[in-house]
């Protein structure tokens, strides 16, 4: 096995430990975990190779259950434009 010293900012570190007590591992094993988790998750992202691959995508997305109900366009562009008057009024 390979040993590897890593420099990291104390606050982290100390951010890191609690984490890796609370799921019960040594900040070593917490740290592979968090590596080979980051790993795992980039070589699964891929593009769709059809637009049926990509459908289906969409329908598992608006199957999960969510914290509310996403507005229609005409209410995110009323919201959008109220900021942009705001920030043109403070000017």
């Amino acid at each position: 096995m390979t040993q590897v010293q890593i420099e990291i900012p104390d606050s982290d570190r100390e951010r890191f430990v609690r984490q890796a007590r609370r799921e019960g591992m040594t900040l070593s094993a917490w740290l592979h975990a968090a590596g080979r988790a980051r790993l795992e998750n980039s070589q699964r992202t891929r593009p769709f190779a059809t637009m049926k691959d990509a459908m289906e995508f969409f329908r598992a997305c608006d199957d999960l259950d969510g914290p509310e109900v996403e507005p229609d366009w005409s209410e995110h562009l009323r919201v959008i434009n109220a900021s942009r008057a705001n920030n043109v009024a403070g000017k």
